[in-house]
């Protein structure tokens, strides 16, 4: 054994949790592994870049391994065991840990691993990476009136093994607020909690259970988790944080929690929705999960980089989300404390190489009609074909039609007049002849590798048009291979001074636009290469008519690139304008070229065109083309309507390589394909392993993770906190405080195909989640964290909860499920440092300013200040525990944030008319609706000399009164005594601001 490197995290935490008591027997994994972990792994563990002295720790063949006379561990002997020599060593070269490392075990621990020798050295691998077991319930003499199900049986145990009783089962007003927002994340009201305390049937309790867990806002209350999970929000994250659509997979969310849809299809739709044969739209939303991460706009950006970052996200969340490990610190190395490699992380993101996006740049959603959206839509389809075909038909009436036009003037009506050159001045390279018709000549040859003078040609012409508006540059190849039209610039004088025209083409490269060469820079250039052989033309419209006489003409210099040789015209127009290409009453160069060709010598290919050309303008032909653009209209105002999101396209997997220390520039890693993390098996897959592999290896009963990670999060949601605390199934975790009923719960949960309801439904019908959460100073003083469970946990109320609540208990709630995100009140200006592009925050003036917290727009960079006060996540990464804080802003926000005011107003204005006519009956109401329960005598004096003092102060200030009673945009009620409402508001203000408001039991 050598020195360790650097400290381990979690220390304090383990240090305290893992010396076992003298009469206990040691176990390996509960008390030993973790000692190890915490002060050996870093260089005795899963890292081979950081190991010393080939010794790992973590595998039981090295730690047994005879090292040539000696060994680390010899079973039974621990004083011939090398690990107990190095932990109690004066020598300083030999100590382990070395000074150094600034942590060391305390003698209590060392005993531990001492006594753990001396007990045979029971090895054992990591328990969260063994499959769980199915351990019977153990048998135990019931006392206390406490079990009720095979869950308590375990509990009970494990109370009687820490010198522990269970608490008394919780009054049923208790037990009833306790289970709504468990389950729905609601109060209950008034009725159902009297319905309850009135029905004295044995299985009472179980209706209320089975009811909540019907609600539809059940699947709201669990959404709220698995959104902070999956890093849910309504914007992007990086750099100018814009918002995006993705509202439809929160939907899907909670409708599959309300459907009970089995977890192992709620995870495979997830993952992998996309590539599901025949895969539904709710399948395509749920593979928005994959797109759910940060994402950048920034111009600057560089793709690669964001690549990389895309890959590492995805696959710390999916090990977070589904696997409780933080498989994270592969990105750059081995992991220190578990069997991760760095291997196994980029096999891992290998996966999902074939998720199509944009590295940098905007996000482009897909556009998801619903059944009936999608009919609305095939119909407008359908009649937009039905007329489409009507107008691509030519039918003998429009052959008539035509004939006609072609004898009109308006088939040959050029608005444009030929200016035949006076001059035509050509440099070095061009050679030029005049032809007839106006048309110049012009062949241009390649210089030779030492002339850097360009070559130009010079057109000097001159009209006798008044208030000339345009030069048009016509361009015609010759007919044998004329080579490529490129033209650098081309600048326009009138009298000696340069004119700056705007220029349209017919036609040109792209990238190589007729704008190119008027901007100065010969660099850039118009070019035909694409299709050099079509005719073309520019219209060069003057920035103001001008006159082009003989006396003042205009001269046009092209400066030309490569070779080429043609004919080139310029013709000039007086028509009103703007005048481009396309627009300047004409037909196209080709039409007007059919045109003039006699019939008997056009081809069919002509005569389509032609024909295809008249129909566009044909007279009999308006009232389709209307009824086309009224059709084309309503269905682009529909599409409007129909909702968007991203999802998960699956195109040819990109390479992935594993990126030595994360190093996106550095492509010397190996090429590594999809692969679960080694350790934990493999895929038996033909070909390359795709997402829904992974995904069905994820669920595969075989997996030793997933199951635990999940009834440890439904069991943190019914008492507070998990049977392993850190969700951190790692080596650097909590051991379970009852790990035989975490496993329990497992296999259950597997064997009854992932049936959440059911497991949820199992805990909470359990005695252990009806005690009391009422502890006396011996209970707390013996577990203040109540790990062993001997009472229920009194908590604040998760932050979008404590906002339900407030607008539930008012009346004010709009209990609409799902749809687009929302946004109440929020502060003026709190948006100001948002920027690409600058943003305001507009609240909406409707209902759905009561919506639930749940559907807030989630802006990762500025969270809407009231959940951030109470400990809502960004949602930036995977948040598995939200922290619990309790300071003062959050009164504050309570008591001034708009929504907490103004539901304070709507509740005084219940209170004064459902509440009774006397003062005393009215506080009970209130006091009531607000917590389920009757107030004490002091709490009803306390509550009556506020409303006393609050009642006059506000008579004597009518104008205060107004003004407190006009936040938000609720209407006051006619005929309201100001005062009266106000005080009343005061009062139901400091009901909504109790601590037992918003703590759960």
């Amino acid at each position: 054994m050598t020195r360790p490197c650097s400290p381990a995290v979690l220390a304090l935490l383990l240090l305290g949790s893992t010396v076992a008591r003298a009469d206990d027997r040691v176990d390996f994994n509960r008390d030993v592994r973790p000692l190890l972990s915490d002060t050996c792994f870093h260089c005795h563990g899963p890292d081979d870049k950081t190991r010393e002295a080939e010794l790992r720790l973590d595998e039981k063949e090295s730690l047994f391994a005879d090292r040539g006379g000696y060994a680390a561990v010899v079973p039974k002997k621990p004083e011939a065991s090398e690990i107990v020599k190095r932990l109690t060593t004066d020598d300083p070269e030999l100590q382990m840990p070395p000074a150094g490392f600034k942590k060391s075990l305390s003698p209590e621990q060392v005993d531990v691993v001492r006594r753990w020798i001396e007990q045979g050295a029971d090895w054992k691998g990591h328990w969260a990476y063994v499959p769980p077991s199915n351990p019977a319930p153990p048998t135990v003499q019931d006392a206390h009136g406490f079990v009720r199900s095979e869950i308590d049986r375990f509990v009970y145990a494990r109370l009687l093994e820490k010198g522990l009783v269970p608490s008394p089962e919780a009054d049923k007003v208790t037990l009833a607020r306790r289970l709504s927002f468990d389950l729905r994340g609601l109060p209950p009201t008034v009725e159902e909690v009297d319905a309850f305390l009135a029905d004295e049937s044995p299985d009472a309790y179980e209706k209320l259970v089975d009811r909540f867990l019907a609600s539809d806002h059940f699947g709201e209350r669990m959404a709220v988790d698995w959104l902070d999970l999956v890093r849910y929000a309504d914007s992007i994250g990086y750099h100018s944080d814009n918002p995006r659509d993705v509202w439809l997979y929160r939907d899907y969310v909670i409708r599959s929690f309300n459907e009970n849809k089995p977890f192992d299809e709620f995870t495979i739709e997830q993952l992998a929705g996309d590539l599901l044969p025949n895969a539904t739209r709710s399948q395509r939303i749920a593979s928005g999960y994959n797109r759910l991460l940060q994402t950048t706009q920034e111009g600057g950006a560089q793709a690669k980089e964001y690549t990389a970052k895309y890959t590492a996200d995805r696959v710390r969340n999916v090990s977070s989300v589904w696997l409780g490990s933080t498989m994270g610190c592969s990105e750059c190395h081995d992991h220190k404390f578990d069997p991760f490699t760095a291997a196994d992380f980029y096999a891992m993101g290998a996966f999902f190489a074939d998720v199509q996006e944009t590295p940098v740049g905007r996000q482009g959603p897909t556009m998801l009609p619903t059944t009936e959206q999608q009919a609305e839509l095939d119909r407008f389809d359908g009649e937009r074909r039905r007329l489409q075909t009507v107008l691509d038909t030519q039918t003998p009436e429009l052959d008539a039609e035509l004939a006609e036009w072609e004898s009109s003037p308006e088939a040959r009506f050029d608005p444009w007049t030929t200016t035949r050159p006076r001059e035509v001045v050509a440099s070095e390279g061009v050679s030029t002849e005049e032809l007839v018709d106006g048309f110049v000549g012009v062949e241009v040859r390649s210089p030779e590798a030492d002339e850097a003078a360009p070559r130009t040609t010079t057109f000097t012409v001159a009209s006798h048009l008044a208030g000339v508006t345009a030069l048009r540059l016509e361009v015609l190849p010759n007919d044998e291979p004329a080579g490529v039209f490129e033209v650098t610039e081309i600048s326009v004088q009138q009298g000696g001074k340069p004119v700056k025209p705007r220029a349209t083409a017919s036609h040109a490269d792209g990238g190589h636009d007729v704008g190119k060469a008027f901007d100065g820079n010969v660099g850039t250039s118009w070019s035909l290469k694409s299709n050099p052989a079509k005719p073309s033309e520019a219209v060069l419209e003057l920035p103001a008519p001008v006159a082009v006489s003989p006396d003042q003409p205009v001269t046009v210099t092209v400066k030309w690139a490569g070779d080429w040789s043609g004919r080139v015209r310029l013709a000039a127009t007086a028509q009103k304008k703007p005048v481009n290409v396309g627009n300047d009453g004409r037909p196209p160069i080709d039409v007007r070229t059919i045109v003039a060709t006699p019939p008997e010598a056009r081809t069919d290919a002509d005569r389509k065109r032609l024909a295809a050309y008249f129909r566009g303008f044909a007279p009999s032909l308006d009232p389709v083309r209307g009824e086309l653009a009224k059709v084309n209209k309503q269905k682009a105002d529909y599409v409007k309507t129909v909702p968007v999101s991203l999802v998960t396209t699956a195109v040819r997997p990109r390479t992935v390589r594993v990126l030595p220390r994360g190093n996106w520039l550095d492509d010397s890693g190996p090429v590594v394909d999809p692969a679960v993390p080694e350790f934990l098996g493999r895929l038996e897959v033909d070909g390359r392993a795709t997402r829904l592999d992974l995904a069905r290896w994820i669920v595969d009963e075989n997996n030793p993770l997933t199951a635990r990670v999940v009834v440890n999060r439904l069991w943190k949601q019914c008492f507070g906190r998990g049977l392993t605390a850190l969700e951190d199934f790692g080596s650097q975790g909590e051991w379970p405080t009852h790990p035989e009923l975490l496993d329990w719960l497992a296999v259950d949960l597997v064997r009854h195909d992932w049936d959440v309801k059911r497991t949820l439904k199992s805990i909470v019908m359990s005695g252990a989640y009806r005690q009391s959460s009422v502890a006396d100073d011996e209970l707390r003083s013996k577990d203040p964290y109540n790990k062993w469970l001997a009472r229920q946990s009194r908590y604040r109320v998760p932050a979008e909860l404590v906002r339900d609540n407030a607008l539930a208990v008012s009346g004010l709630l709009n209990p609409t499920i799902g749809g687009p995100s929302v946004k109440p009140y929020q502060p003026t200006g709190y948006w100001k440092h948002l920027n690409f592009p600058k943003r305001t925050w507009s609240h909406d003036a409707n209902e759905n300013q009561y919506r639930r917290g749940l559907y807030t727009f989630w802006q990762r960079s500025f969270l809407h200040p009231s959940l951030l006060a109470f400990d809502a996540p960004s949602r930036e990464e995977c948040v598995v525990q939200r922290p619990r804080s309790n300071n003062p802003l959050q009164a504050l926000v309570l008591l001034n944030d708009p929504t907490y005011v103004e539901a304070s107003r709507a509740f005084a204005e219940r209170i004064v008319d459902q509440g009774g006519e006397s003062d005393e009956s009215r506080l009970r109401f209130a006091f009531r609706t607000t917590l389920l329960r009757q107030p004490s005598d002091r709490e009803l004096s306390v509550l009556s000399d506020l409303l006393k003092e609050q009642l006059t102060t506000y008579q004597a200030d009518e104008a205060a009164a107004k003004a407190f009673l006009s936040v938000g945009q609720r209407p006051l009620p006619e005929n309201a005594n100001a005062a009266e409402l106000a005080a009343w508001t005061a009062v139901a203000r400091t009901l909504l601001n109790l601590h037992e408001t918003i703590t759960r039991s």
